[in-house]
């Protein structure tokens, strides 16, 4: 008799149609430039199909669906969304089209990835409750495949990187940690994954280093030399080139985030402006620049003024920074407050989703598929007085089952949950401390996916539980020839 098609199957099937129905089914659901495309354009041969379009063409009102293909520029814009970006071209010249990109290949490329995470988070979790498998099929489809998310695969933005490389890092993570004997394979997909996620943004830096840690953890699940090496190798690797990646990050992004920093951040709405810029050992002349950012036309000293060389960027740093804050906490408690109003919303609302040709007001957003982000955003509370008992029970409940667990798998399947709420801590605090107040939302992105992943993990737990108090039984699979 043949074998129905069982619930990964169908997880696959539901995500794929949502993607194809927001993505790629009149009217297309993009997201408008804010002006980051530029730098990944240059690095993976892309332009303007019209080199006279102007500003309000590009930027902001409307999603641009087709590029100009030219030669790959030299230098530009290092980060790991580049070579997708490259796979996204071929894949275009191969079907489509040598001279015109159609972004929708992005989409491809994007929704692949998200459907191998789908896959591999239901491939190693059937050992759940039947309930618990319906309900983690069913949360990865309506949160993880919302428009807040996908919308991103139809762009040049790097949050779409951050995004499916994460689920895929800690897919890989929980699946190795609940083999026996993870195979090497597994071990390498891990972390390429979260090399990926790492390298994606210099906003991203810090999670390699965590990422570094879980890595180590893995040492004991097998003996063998060449898993060791491996381990090793790639944590290592994984550590030195997040410090890399803030090292050598651009001197022009170093600038703009401190500018931001400082101005759109510390003395943003500050009482006593002169006196935080002497504390951070700078001009107090320069409090004439409070409330403006790095993008602000016609501000009383330019941006790139000479003089802001001479009394500020080469005066500051972000330990300066961290250490105002240290010394100010009800000042950070108010910015942190400030990024918790923001924290609940996936998308840009102020980047328009369709094409021009669509004929929709210009900056209009698709409501296609946006229960959970709409919901989110509506419903749960923008506040830091939610996300602190919330984070508190989190771990608290994690601190439980990793106390009770059985075996080093189990203890790291629970510290890999504990790693998705760390790297949503240093999500939620870089852009306060590395970009101040400029355009919150977007920046918060990596901190909504893991508070979403958070909350979806919570969900499960909840039901397997009960599941398993009204007697449900855990599926048993027979071991065949090394596979379940």
């Amino acid at each position: 008799m043949r074998k129905m098609p069982g619930l990964t199957f169908w997880t696959m099937v539901a995500a794929a149609a949502v993607m194809v129905y927001v993505l790629f089914v009149k009217p297309i659901v993009g997201i408008a430039d804010n002006g980051d495309f530029l730098r990944i354009m240059t690095s993976a041969g892309l332009d303007y199909l019209d080199p006279n379009l102007s500003y309000e063409d590009k930027y902001f009102g409307n999603f641009i669906r087709e590029f100009k293909m030219i030669p790959l520029g030299i230098g530009g814009y290092a980060s790991t969304q580049v070579p997708l970006v490259i796979i996204a071209t071929w894949l275009n010249k191969l079907t489509h089209s040598r001279d015109v990109f159609d972004m929708r290949y992005m989409a491809v490329v994007y929704g692949i990835m998200l459907l191998a995470a789908f896959w591999v988070a239901s491939r190693y979790h059937r050992s759940l409750p039947l309930a618990g498998r319906i309900a983690l099929a069913i949360l990865l489809v309506v949160v993880f495949a919302d428009v807040g998310y996908t919308g991103y695969f139809n762009s040049l933005f790097g949050e779409p990187v951050s995004f499916v490389f994460l689920l895929l890092t800690v897919a890989f993570a929980l699946a190795a940690a609940t083999r026996e004997e993870p195979s090497r394979k597994l071990l390498i997909a891990f972390f390429v994954c979260a090399i990926f996620l790492t390298g994606s943004k210099v906003q991203n830096a810090p999670v390699g280093i965590l990422i570094a840690l879980l890595g180590l953890r893995f040492l004991g699940l097998r003996w063998d030399t060449a898993w060791r090496r491996t381990v090793i190798g790639f944590s290592a690797f994984l550590a030195l080139g997040s410090l890399a990646m803030y090292v050598f990050a651009p001197k022009q992004l170093k600038e703009i985030n401190m500018y931001q920093t400082v101005f759109y951040g510390v003395i943003k709405d500050s009482p006593t402006p002169e006196k935080d810029l002497e504390e951070l050992g700078v001009s107090k002349e320069l409090a004439i620049l409070a409330g403006t950012n790095f993008f602000t036309p016609d501000t009383p000293i330019p941006q790139r003024d000479p003089r802001m060389y001479e009394s500020f960027y080469d005066h500051m740093s972000h330990g300066k920074i961290a250490l105002f804050y240290l010394k100010h906490p009800v000042r950070l408690i108010h910015k942190l407050e400030i990024a918790a109003q923001n924290g609940m919303t996936i998308r840009p609302y102020y980047l328009g989703t369709y094409e021009k040709s669509e004929g929709m007001s210009r900056g209009a957003v698709s409501e296609k598929f946006g229960l959970w982000s709409e919901w989110k955003r509506s419903l749960l509370p923008n506040s830091l007085w939610f996300l602190l008992p919330f984070y508190l029970v989190y771990y608290a409940v994690l601190w439980l089952e990793w106390r009770y667990a059985a075996s080093l798998g189990g203890r790291i399947y629970t510290e890999t949950f504990a790693l998705i709420g760390l790297i949503g801590l240093v999500s939620f605090l870089i852009p306060v401390i590395g970009d101040g107040e400029a355009d919150l939302s977007k920046h918060l992105f990596l901190f909504n996916v893991c508070f979403d992943l958070m909350f979806v993990a919570s969900l499960i737990w909840i039901v397997a539980k009960v599941a398993l108090l009204f007697g449900a039984r855990r599926p048993t699979y027979v071991r065949y020839d090394g596979r379940w």
